[in-house]
C-alpha cells in the first residue's frame, strides 16, 4: 500500500534536488576555493596574510559552511520521509549517523573564526609576536581540517545505508544507490588514510574523493531532473 506522504515526496523531490545542489557547491567553495585556496602548506605567515588580506573571502567560506548545513537538513528529512516507511529501522540508523556527522561539523567550524579572532582582536598583538599570533591561527585551522574528516567518517556511513537503500527501493535507480554508497565508503578511506599517515599527509585525497562526488552529484542531478518513481517497477 502506497505511504499517503508519498504523493508529496515525489513533487518535492527536485526541491530536495536544487537544496542537495546548494550543499554540494557551497560545500566546494568552503572547502576548495576558500580554505585550500587561502592556506599556504608550511608557511603559517603567508597563510595568516591571506586570511587578512582576504577577510570577506573568507568569511564568505565561513557562511557557506552554515549555508551547507541549512539546505542539507531538508534533503536528510527527505530521504527519511521516502525510506522510512519500508525501511524504518535502517533509515533511523542513517539518520543517527547523519546528525553526529552534522553536530560535528557544526562544532568544528568554530574552528574557522579563531584566525580571524586571532589576528583581529586588538589585544593580542600586545601578547604575542606576529608569527607566535600565525602558528595559532594554522594550529586552529589544523584542528578544523581533523574535525572535518572525523565529520566525514559518520557522513560516510551516512551515504553507504542511504546507498543501500537506494539500491533496495524502486524510487531512485540502483546504480546510482551503488555510487551514493561508493561515495560513503571513498569519504571513510579518505579520512582514514588521513588519521593513519604521518603528519596526516594523504596524497591520495583528490582522487579518493573524486567519486564521492560523482556519487553525491548523480543522485542529486537525478532528483532534479527525473524526480522519483510514483509506482513500484518490477
Amino acid at each position: 500500500m502506497q505511504d499517503s506522504s508519498f504523493p508529496s515526496l515525489k513533487s518535492n523531490a527536485r526541491i530536495a534536488g536544487f537544496l542537495y545542489l546548494v550543499v554540494i557547491a557551497a560545500g566546494l567553495f568552503a572547502q576548495v576555493f576558500v580554505r585550500q585556496a587561502l592556506a599556504v602548506p608550511n608557511d603559517a605567515m603567508a597563510t595568516a596574510r591571506n586570511i587578512q588580506s582576504h577577510e570577506l573571502f573568507y568569511r564568505l567560506g565561513f557562511s557557506a559552511d552554515l549555508l551547507n548545513f541549512i539546505c542539507g537538513l531538508p534533503v536528510i528529512l527527505f530521504f527519511y520521509l521516502l525510506f522510512s516507511p519500508i525501511y524504518k529501522g535502517s533509515t533511523i540508523l542513517a539518520i543517527f549517523f547523519v546528525i553526529i556527522s552534522n553536530a560535528i561539523f557544526a562544532m568544528n567550524i568554530l574552528y574557522q573564526l579563531y584566525p580571524l579572532i586571532i589576528l583581529g582582536g586588538k589585544e593580542y598583538p600586545g601578547i604575542f609576536q606576529p608569527d607566535q599570533l600565525a602558528a595559532l591561527s594554522a594550529m586552529a585551522l589544523d584542528f578544523q581540517s581533523q574535525g572535518y574528516a572525523i565529520g566525514l567518517v559518520f557522513f560516510g556511513f551516512y551515504c553507504i545505508i542511504i546507498g543501500w537503500l537506494i539500491f533496495k527501493s524502486w524510487h531512485i535507480p540502483k546504480v546510482l544507490g551503488i555510487l551514493y554508497a561508493v561515495a560513503g565508503l571513498c569519504y571513510i578511506l579518505n579520512s582514514f588514510i588521513m588519521f593513519l599517515s604521518r603528519g596526516f599527509a594523504n596524497p591520495l585525497f583528490p582522487y579518493i574523493l573524486f567519486p564521492s562526488f560523482i556519487g553525491e552529484a548523480a543522485v542529486c542531478l537525478w532528483l532534479i531532473f527525473a524526480g522519483i518513481k510514483e509506482n513500484r517497477v518490477s
